[in-house]
Formats: C-alpha cells, structure tokens, sequence
C-alpha cells in the first residue's frame, strides 16, 4: 500500500517554530509531526509514502535516509510550483499512487490513535470509493459536520451550522480507491468542499467514527492540548517506563507529577517540580528550582535555577537566565530571556532576546497574543 501526506503550507499557523523549520519536522512529543504518522502507516504495511510540499523542501529530503532506515518506507517528495489546494497534490502524484488498489491520505496537523487496521478492514467491507475518519467533538459550530446514514455512508456536509445537526466532523485521514482520482482537476482544488460532496452525491463515500483521542495541532494551543492527549493515550498503552519514542520514556520519580515524557539526555536539578503534561527534548537542562507545567520544552533549551514555565512552547536553544517566568508564551529559536523576566500570552520570534517584562508589543520582535 501507499500513502500521500498532506505537508504543503508555511506553517503559519504554528509560528514561530515554522520560521526556521518545516512544519512536518518540528517535534511532536520528542519525535517530528510527520514521523508519528510514518510509524502508524509503516505499521500496516506502507512502503511508499509521497509528502507533498512546498515549504523548506530540502529539510525534508535531508530526513529520507532516517525515514528509510528507521520505518522501511520510501519517501518521495512531491513540490508544488503554486499551492494545489487539498486535492491537487493527489493528482500531482497521480503516477505514484494509481498503480495500487488503495491510498491513504493524510492532514499532517493530526494527532490521533491511527486506527489503520480497522480503517482498511472498513473500507474493503463497504466497497465503494473513499473513506473519512470522523471524530466528535462538543463544539461543531466551528467544523463542517459529516452527516451519514446507519451504515456510514456519507450523506450531506453541513458547514459551520449554527443549529445541531451532528457532532461528527473530518478528521484528516482518508482511505480511497485508486479510481477516486479520475475526480480531480490538475489544478488547485479542495477535497472537503469540491470533491467530497460530488462523491457523496454518488453514494461512494463513508465514514468511519475514531474511537479514541483525536487533535489539530497545526497551532500552538492545540498542539498543547494534543500533547496531553496523546500522553496520556500512550502512558495506558505502554505502561510507565517503557521507552516511547526516539530514547524518551515516562518519568517515575519524586519530582515529576503526572506525565512527563523526558528525552534520555535531559537533565533535571535539584528541587524542580515538573508536570503534569510536560515533554522535554534532547539536552534540555533545567537547573535547581525550576516549575515547568503543561509545557513542551525543545531541544537544547536551557532553563537556569529558579525558572517557572507554565502552558508554553519553548522553542530550540533557548536560554531562560535565572527567575525567568512565563505563561503561555511561544518561543522560536534560538531566544533569550534574561534574568527575572516575566512574560505572559507572548509569541516571540527566533533569535531575540528579551530584556523587560511584559513589554510594548514591537511587531517585528515579538506579538502579544490576542
């Protein structure tokens, strides 16, 4: 089987970590977005996988060696000239992915269980052209929701509706048949708005409902939320010590309070208290006293003593000097805090040190976060 990864974009909206790296490579509890979702196709027999994008190319075909190594699987890189939209880049690949009998596509901002196996046994059952994976959520104003019949065969979408009419919305992972893409134009198109409702006009499309957790983490705050989620999915599937991903396990010790996911490099002081939902990367050091909370802190970070971290991304090598306190605050890399700053709901830039607290927003440096 094969499979094509939707990791086109700049990023925007998980800046400013996309500022100096692509947005499938940033790291996602210790391992890069993109890679969480490799393993779960490797796992099903994937063995070609097309990541079709448009930002900071090379960085991603710097990894395929790893990629092919690590999961077995081959990687080719699909580069849009111009944005193709959700369905474009389908057809764009069209020569890699018609000669099987079935294709995966993928949203790479999605963090979920990865039910594949069920997936595929689903798909083959109903026997028509595609499949979406639908999760619920409690607010589906915000969503186009999916209306299905019993069996799961796609009715209707309804857009952002402002009455109920369905909890169960798209969540960024298909199955389809290789017939499927004679649907689309060689030309920018969206698959939820323009090839979808055809398809389910033409009683070809299903749905199957997630039976687990389910996140966008394509922005920081729910990257955040996605990642106590999946801590706490991973902690009840593999117990508390056994190694996760990429030399990271779960902390049992005096100091760590609820999950924490620690890189096997990092280093922890005297006297800190770290937790509940809290990851740290490769070579993160955190000197005596520190408090960091519902927090991602990323690789080669540096929090002197005294330092309180609390519901924020830390981005790579920064240096937080001592008594450094933030809340909610999303660091590039490459930042400085120094000594006794406090920042609270800021989205500061790579490359910047900052030397006052809470201070008058200046655009290019930093944004007060709305």
């Amino acid at each position: 089987m094969k499979a094509l990864i939707l990791v086109g974009g700049f990023g925007t909206r998980l800046r400013p970590f996309t500022f100096t790296k692509a947005k499938p490579l940033v790291e996602f509890c210790n391992l890069p977005i993109v890679f969480h979702q490799l393993k779960a196709l490797a796992e099903v027999g994937v063995k070609q996988v097309v990541l079709a994008c448009s930002y900071k190319p090379q960085q991603i075909i710097d990894v395929i060696p790893f990629v092919k190594e690590t999961y077995g699987i081959e990687i080719i890189i699909s580069v849009e000239d111009i944005p193709m939209g959700t369905a474009g880049p389908i057809v764009l690949a069209k020569k890699y992915l018609e000669d099987e009998d079935l294709f995966f596509v993928f949203n790479s901002d999605v963090s979920c269980c990865y039910p594949l196996q069920e997936l595929i046994d689903f798909h083959r059952n109903h026997g028509k052209e595609g499949t979406i994976v639908v999760t619920c959520t409690e607010d589906p104003s915000k969503y186009g929701v999916v209306l299905a019949d019993e069996t799961g065969r796609i009715e209707r979408f309804v857009e952002k509706p402002k009455e109920y009419v369905g909890n169960h919305i798209n969540a960024g992972i298909y199955l389809f048949n290789a017939s499927m893409i004679r649907r689309i134009p060689n030309k920018p198109t969206s698959i939820e708005r323009e090839i979808f409702p055809k398809m389910a006009e033409d009683k070809q499309l299903y749905r199957m409902v997630l039976r687990g957790f389910w996140m966008d983490i394509g922005q920081p705050r729910d990257y955040l939320k996605g990642t106590a989620l999946y801590l706490s999915h991973v902690r009840g599937l593999q117990g508390a010590t056994k190694q996760l991903v990429n030399e990271s396990e779960f902390v049992e010790a005096s100091w760590a309070q609820g999950n924490v996911l620690k890189h096997a490099t990092a280093e922890v002081g005297a006297n800190c208290r770290v937790g509940p939902n809290v990851v740290l990367g490769k070579d993160v050091k955190l000197g005596e006293g520190c408090v960091v909370e519902n927090a991602t802190i990323l690789e080669g970070t540096v929090l002197e003593a005294k330092c309180v971290v609390r519901n924020c991304i830390v981005g790579w090598r920064n240096r937080l000097q001592e008594g450094v306190e933030l809340e909610s605050v999303f660091s590039g890399e490459d930042v400085t805090f120094r000594k006794g700053v406090r920042l609270s709901e800021y989205t500061i830039c790579p490359n910047k040190s900052v030397s006052e607290s809470n201070p008058v927003v200046n655009k290019v440096i930093l944004w007060r976060v709305c």
